[in-house]
């Protein structure tokens, strides 16, 4: 199928659709191809940039693109941060106050637990559930 954009002698712009480019021809020539806003069957094609199937996917859908970006966040945070499970609140606060070495974590808290972490100056903030990875699993 062969989807052309077409304009009448009255500079009506429409499109139709046809099985291959000559049934276009013959059914023009025929004047079967008529503009649906004045009737008019004087039909010729417009300029319009093919369609051109190409092997890469068509854009994502902003759902799709989510979900890609989240696993790429989920990504990063396991190859580059500790994680340090429930010891989150008291591990941020010994890197904060140079107990211990400077490094990236992560790991859960409760919400007053990382509000009073904030109101520490400590740099704390919450994941959302979207992007926050899954804790790895113990050893046993």
């Amino acid at each position: 199928m062969i989807r052309y954009a077409l304009l009448c002698d009255q500079e009506h712009g429409f499109e139709a659709w046809f099985s291959n480019s000559s049934a276009f021809d013959d059914q023009n020539d025929r004047g079967l191809v008529e503009c649906p806003q004045c009737g008019s069957v004087t039909v010729r094609k417009a300029v319009m940039s093919p369609a051109v199937a190409t092997s890469r996917k068509r854009d994502a859908t902003p759902e799709a693109k989510f979900k890609a970006m989240a696993s790429q966040v989920k990504a990063h945070i396991r190859n580059n941060f500790d994680y340090v499970g429930g010891d989150f609140a008291a591990e941020a606060r010994a890197i904060h106050a140079g107990d211990k070495p400077d490094r990236l974590i992560y790991g859960e808290t409760t919400p007053e637990e990382g509000e009073a972490l904030r109101e520490e100056g400590v740099p704390v903030a919450p994941l959302p559930d979207a992007l926050a990875p899954t804790p790895p699993k113990k050893a046993s």
